[in-house]
């Protein structure tokens, strides 16, 4: 396992390389034409790994599906891994969207330029892959040793999304974050921007200063870390396998970026998405409660069919938002 670990590891690290040091060189303001086809590169690239994954895990590559998963206690062959895996990424991927709503508004408040965002984007999709890792390596071994925890799990996800539901969130000036403020007590913070730079030298004498590029990039680490504490919950209720979990999670993460550009400029047209990702929670949620009534009634291979009841919420909200916006535009 060793070596499968390394090996993707390695995988990512060289994806990050090209993006930021080869197709992304140069600093320039993505358009949505070429923000729509790293979606889809990046797409066809974690869907692509579900080659891989079936293969892997049918063939026991490296020791993949050697033991048991923790949340349902089966052994994962090619096709109950498949299904996890793709049904861990659209959950993964969908739940990104709601994030992409915050840092939408948090590079309005800092008036971050458009030609810096995708750095900003690129280091937080990178601290966010760090953290997640971390929070993953945990939650997998906690649901080892105290299996109850999976419950606890369920039930925070459909608390989440009901009050994703009801609740209306009031968003707060991003400057008077918590975290913004303390940083700005700690480190000196210069007024304009310098290019991309988060730190520059600067003043009689010389002082290292921060850049409100950096306070973009912090907020936008912070709210990750947020929102992984709802999504991180969701993968688990579909498997617990440490691999299946961190890949899915990676893969949709690294479109990330991409797909803030192509959706920054459509969020207000999709008003029912955020209802039907509430509703994806809730079901996520029901499913880890209710896992070994589904399994009896269902069979071992119910992952397939929660997979298709996301994908059905999700058409559906985005379907509703579409027409809602077609009707108001008529009128």
């Amino acid at each position: 396992m060793v070596w499968i670990w390394t090996g993707f590891s390695l995988l990512i690290l060289a994806f990050l390389a090209l993006d930021l040091g080869v197709f992304h060189r140069k600093a320039h303001v993505v358009k949505v034409k070429e923000a729509l086809t790293w979606s889809g590169v990046w797409a066809a690239v974690g869907l692509s790994f579900g080659v891989f994954v079936y293969h892997g895990y049918e063939r026991r590559w490296m020791g993949l599906g050697s033991k048991p998963d923790p949340v349902d206690g089966e052994m994962n062959d090619g096709g109950s891994a498949l299904s996890k895996y793709l049904t861990g990424y659209v959950v993964e991927k969908s739940l990104s969207v709601d994030n992409i709503f915050v840092i939408a508004m948090i590079f309005t408040a800092f008036a971050v330029p458009a030609l810096y965002q995708h750095r900003v984007l690129f280091w937080g999709v990178f601290g966010a892959l760090v953290m997640r890792a971390a929070m993953i390596a945990a939650g997998s071994r906690l649901i080892e040793r105290f299996h109850w925890v999976l419950y606890v799990f369920g039930g925070f996800l459909i608390l989440t999304g009901v009050r994703m539901l009801f609740v209306r969130e009031s968003h707060k000036d991003p400057e008077r974050h918590v975290v913004v403020r303390l940083a700005r007590r700690l480190v000196p913070v210069t007024r304009e921007y310098h290019g991309g730079h988060f730190f520059v030298t600067a003043g009689t004498p010389a002082v290292r200063m921060v850049t409100p590029l950096f306070l973009a990039l912090l907020l936008v680490e912070t709210t990750d870390l947020i929102f992984a504490v709802d999504s991180i919950p969701a993968i688990f209720a579909i498997t617990g396998d440490p691999f299946l979990v961190f890949t899915s999670n990676v893969f949709a993460i690294l479109g990330l970026r991409s797909l803030f550009f192509a959706l920054a400029g459509l969020l207000d047209r999709f008003r029912y998405l955020k209802y039907a990702l509430a509703a994806v929670l809730v079901v996520v949620g029901a499913k880890m409660l209710a896992a070994s009534w589904l399994k009896a009634v269902v069979g071992r291979h119910f992952n397939f069919l929660l997979l298709a009841v996301v994908l059905s919420i999700l058409a559906l909200g985005i379907a509703g938002s579409w027409w809602a916006d077609s009707r108001r535009r008529t009128r």
